[in-house]
């Protein structure tokens, strides 16, 4: 590569990371102003705590910036690459064992998960739960791409899993229900999402029919049921009388120096964490070009270098959010729990929700592909309010829950009811796209703020966390299947009114154009 194309190709990436910086700094504040509001009015926090929270501010912006653009320019091509390369050998022995395996290690390395097995650890072996979880998710990968292969309607599969779902959890331990589905939602995370969604798109670009945009969507709707089938399979073989979460160290800075010490001593775990979350992909990368097409020198630089900027990007991102974000979290949840108007829990959360799901990496991922794959039909500003939406609800209906001790199943029945009834209203894009939306939601930031601040207000209640304090991904999972959906059917709705308006417009011009002939 010459010096000018050199500069050229490094250039492009230095303007396209100032936008993402942009981009993502736009995303967080909000989040940061009501944060820093809570702290200085009515849920006071200590210095030490605050001052970790402004620096996991500052690290989540960068770290995010570098991760949207190292997934646009690595992990969308890697997995639209693999899947594309894969199925091109037309021998079912390779492809269904490869979809198996990318779904396993996809996910046994997403952190989202980790974390979650992590504070179960004492109730369920953590390998198991994280191996459970990869399977299910490999075994419904094969099940999307048949589902794309041979054009079964995404709803039709999806209501079908689900019906399987709400049947089976009566007979599930009522305590790891909400577990179960709170894993659904942690495994579509910031590293599989990208990857996902891309192999999705991978796999309908090699159909030539009309609904092969549309099914593009969807690997990721159905990729977050597995693990909810396979954890609810587990609490029956396990029947545990109680669900008990570990309790974390609880994070004291005393001083600036200390601060530091504790972001520094926490950068290898994360190193680690995202280094074996890369490994698979990047070598199933490698396995598959031995037997694929060809890729340009130029666009293999640009992938590995994308590679390292997702590496880095969710280094400093999880760093972030972990050592900033969560302390803060837990310490509001808490604060509320044990104040006179713990009530006002459900509208901090609701602002907190609304704000904070823009703040996910994944989203910013699915909102840019949904507008390329679509053409800009369906607006990323449209989008983004709508599942912005749909959390605020889940996150008020999650807190509300707590404080009443409501049974999950009498809120996740409903709302699930009333999104698939919608599947038959809307077009199917945006059914597909709903369901994708739930799994991309609950992603990080949910995990590290939302869920502490949960667990925090449970325990102040004196509830118990493990049984009640459990749910709230799964909400967040859920209400974007709604707020998506009626998105669509406002589009149909506006689609219909303008082809009738066109209608009669064309309607009077045949008019005036036979009365001229008439005149003449």
């Amino acid at each position: 590569m010459s010096f000018k194309k050199r500069y050229k190709f490094f250039g492009t990436y230095g303007t396209t990371l100032n936008l993402k910086a942009k981009e993502a700094f736009g995303s967080i504040l909000p989040v940061v102003i009501v944060v820093l509001l809570l702290c200085v009015t009515i849920t006071p926090v200590e210095s030490g705590t605050f001052l970790a929270f402004i620096l996991g501010c500052a690290l989540a912006v960068v770290g995010m910036a570098f991760f949207t653009l190292g997934a646009e320019n690595a992990m969308t091509p890697i997995g639209r690459y693999i899947s594309t390369s894969v199925i091109k050998t037309k021998k079912l022995w390779i492809i269904l064992p490869l979809f198996f395996l990318v779904g396993v290690f996809i996910t046994i390395s997403e952190p989202d998960l980790q974390v979650l097995a992590s504070e179960l650890e004492e109730t369920v072996n953590y390998m198991v739960l994280i191996v459970t979880v990869g399977v299910g998710v490999g075994v419904f990968l094969v099940i999307a791409f048949l589902r794309i292969v041979l054009n079964v309607k995404l709803k039709t599969v999806l209501i079908v899993c689900y019906t399987a779902i709400f049947v089976l959890a009566f007979f599930v331990p009522g305590n790891f229900v909400p577990l179960a589905f709170d894993s659904g939602g942690v495994t579509t995370g910031p590293m599989s999402v990208p990857f996902i969604i891309a192999m999705g798109t991978g796999v309908a670009y090699l159909r030539s029919d009309k609904s092969a945009e549309d099914d593009g969507f969807g690997l990721t709707a159905l990729c977050s049921v597995g693990p909810i089938i396979a954890v609810m399979i587990l609490g029956m073989i396990y029947r545990p009388e109680t669900v008990s979460v570990s309790g974390g160290e609880a994070l004291i800075i005393p001083d600036s120096k200390e601060l530091f010490s504790v972001y520094i001593k926490r950068l290898p775990e994360y190193m680690k964490e995202v280094g074996i979350a890369l490994l698979p992909i990047v070598a199933f990368y490698f396995i598959t070009m031995s037997f694929g097409g060809k890729i340009a020198k130029g666009e293999f630089i640009k992938i590995l270098v994308g590679i390292f900027y997702a590496y880095f990007g969710l280094v400093i991102f999880l760093l972030g959010v972990n050592c900033g974000f969560l302390p803060v979290g837990m310490k509001i949840g808490e604060t509320l729990g044990n104040s006179d108007y713990a009530w006002v829990v459900v509208p901090i959360g609701m602002v907190l929700g609304f704000f904070i799901v823009g703040a996910e990496p994944a989203v910013h991922i699915l909102n840019d592909q949904v507008f390329e794959i679509t053409g800009g039909a369906i607006p990323k500003k449209a989008l983004g309010l709508s599942l912005m939406t749909g959390v605020a609800v889940s996150t008020g209906l999650a807190f509300l829950r707590i404080y009443f001790s409501i049974p999950i199943l009498y809120i996740l029945i409903p709302c699930y009811a009333a999104a698939f009834v919608l599947t038959f209203i809307v077009p199917d894009i945006f059914s597909a796209i709903a369901f994708d939306s739930g799994g991309v939601a609950s992603g990080a930031m949910t995990v590290g703020c939302l869920m502490p601040m949960a667990l925090g207000f449970c325990e102040a209640l004196g509830k118990d966390a493990g049984s009640e304090g459990f749910g709230l991904v799964a909400f967040v999972a859920m209400t974007p299947l709604v707020a998506i959906q009626i998105l669509g059917l406002v589009f149909r709705i506006k689609s219909a009114k303008a082809k009738k308006a066109q209608a009669e417009i064309s309607a009077e011009q045949t008019k005036v154009r036979k009365a001229e002939e008439i005149i003449d």
